[in-house]
């Protein structure tokens, strides 16, 4: 019996975790957005891309890739040195 409570404890914060970092791509794009909004000095090819790893990010969130969401935006913010 405390083998199965541990286990659904376990489960339990599994997916909490999971859920957690869910909501951490919309952060990740606001940061972006922020320092969007400086207008950094950017070439015009990496604002390009920066532009498009925002957008990638925000599909891939709402379609429920979170990693996959946190990558493209990671990237992105590389890009900006942020």
């Amino acid at each position: 019996m405390r083998t199965l409570v541990s286990a659904f404890v376990g489960l339990a914060l599994l997916g909490a975790s999971g859920a957690a970092l869910a909501h951490n791509c919309p952060n990740e794009m606001q940061a972006i957005d922020a320092k969007l909004a400086e207008n950094p000095m950017l070439s015009a090819e990496d604002m390009e891309k920066v532009i498009e790893l925002r957008a990638e990010g925000e599909a891939l969130h709402n379609a429920g890739k979170h990693d996959e969401s946190m990558a493209a935006l990671g990237e992105a913010k590389s890009i900006l040195d942020i």
